[in-house]
C-alpha cells in the first residue's frame, strides 16, 4: 500500500522511523516532501526561507539591458534563476554570447527551463564531489579574466567568495538583486508537526541546504531540545553551522533528493 500523499509526514505508514523534515522554500520543500513520500520515507515540509521576488524589477531590467555582448553571468541558486526570469517577463530571450554560470545541477535544470542554451551553462558536472563555488572556480581560474564583465545573480547578502575571487582576477564584478530571502510564517499543517514532534524530537531528521535558514529556525520552533535532534547538511560550511545552532548528531549527506535518501536509510540500522 503506497502512502497517503493527502496525509500529514508523521502520520504515514513508513518503514523509515525517523520524520524527514524539508526546510527549503515551500515549492521546492513540497517537491521533495512527494518525491520521498513516494518513496516511502515520512517527509513534511518545515519551510526555514521564503523567498519574495525582485525589490526593484526596473532597475534588474535595466541592468539586464545593458549588458555586453560577452557577458558572465553567475546565478547562486535556482531561486536566483526563477526570480530573475519572472523579473524580465515573458518575451525575453538569453542574450546570444552570454555564458550562464551555476554552483549545481538544481540551477543548471532551473536555467534550461528558462531558456538558457546547454551550450551557454557552465557548471560542475553531477558527478563532481561538491556543488560551491570553489568548485565552479577550478573549472573557469585559467581562463582571461582581467576587464571581463562579470554579473552575480542572487539575493540580498549573501556569500562573497566568488565575487571576491574574481575581482582579485581582474574581472568586473557586479551584483544583480533578483529575490529576497525571508523568514516564513508557518501556519497549522507546520505547527501541527512541532506539537507532534515535541514529545519525540529524536525522530526529527532536519534536512539543513542553507546556514542562513538556521537563522529563523529557533524563533519558528521555539524552545526545543536541539541536543536530541538530527541534522543532515548538505555541505562542510551548513554542517560547521549546524554544530553551532547545537544539533546532538550532525550528518554530512551530498546534494539532491537521492543523496538524503541514501543517508535517512543508512541511519535506520546506526
Amino acid at each position: 500500500m503506497s502512502p497517503d500523499a493527502s496525509a500529514p509526514g508523521f502520520l504515514q505508514p513508513s518503514p523509515s522511523p525517523w520524520l524527514a523534515l524539508v526546510t527549503r522554500p515551500q515549492a521546492q520543500a513540497q517537491e521533495w516532501v512527494s518525491k520521498l513520500r513516494a518513496r516511502g520515507q515520512a517527509a513534511q515540509a518545515l519551510p526555514l526561507l521564503a523567498i519574495q521576488g525582485a525589490p526593484n524589477p526596473a532597475a534588474l531590467r535595466a541592468a539586464v539591458a545593458a549588458w555586453p555582448t560577452q557577458v558572465q553571468v553567475m546565478f547562486v541558486s535556482p531561486n536566483a534563476v526563477h526570480c530573475f526570469r519572472q523579473a524580465l517577463g515573458p518575451d525575453w530571450c538569453w542574450p546570444a554570447g552570454a555564458r550562464a554560470l551555476a554552483t549545481g545541477p538544481g540551477t543548471v535544470a532551473a536555467l534550461c527551463a528558462a531558456g538558457v542554451p546547454q551550450a551557454a551553462i557552465v557548471a560542475p558536472g553531477p558527478q563532481s564531489p561538491q556543488f560551491d563555488s570553489e568548485a565552479l572556480w577550478a573549472l573557469v581560474a585559467q581562463e582571461d579574466w582581467p576587464g571581463r564583465e562579470v554579473w552575480i545573480v542572487r539575493g540580498e547578502g549573501g556569500r562573497d567568495w566568488l565575487a571576491r575571487t574574481l575581482d582579485q582576477a581582474g574581472a568586473r564584478v557586479h551584483t544583480l538583486q533578483a529575490y529576497a530571502r525571508v523568514r516564513p510564517v508557518w501556519g497549522e499543517p507546520e505547527q501541527a508537526v512541532l506539537q507532534a514532534l515535541r514529545a519525540q524530537p529524536a525522530r526529527a531528521r532536519w534536512l539543513i541546504s542553507s546556514s542562513e535558514a538556521l537563522d529563523h529556525l529557533a524563533a519558528l520552533t521555539g524552545p526545543w531540545p536541539w541536543h536530541q535532534s538530527t541534522a543532515l547538511a548538505s555541505h562542510p560550511r551548513i554542517e560547521q553551522a549546524c554544530q553551532r545552532f547545537g544539533f546532538g548528531r550532525v550528518l554530512p549527506v551530498g546534494v539532491g533528493l537521492e543523496a538524503a535518501l541514501a543517508v535517512l536509510t543508512a541511519d535506520r540500522g546506526a
